[in-house]
């Protein structure tokens, strides 16, 4: 992968943070329940990975 392509998909990663970021805020959602999301996924994302 070229460099460039890489250092603009970091930079899209970052934005797409960065913006479901702030559209959590702007809502007014609570952060206990934005973090509980992205730790109910990464668990989710672990279990579906894992070969049995």
């Amino acid at each position: 992968m070229p460099l460039t392509h890489f250092l603009g998909l970091i930079a899209l990663v970052i934005l797409a943070a960065a913006l479901t970021l702030w559209l959590a805020f702007h809502t007014g959602l609570p952060f206990v329940a934005l973090m509980f999301a992205a730790l109910s996924a990464s668990v989710i994302l672990a279990w579906t990975r894992v070969s049995r």
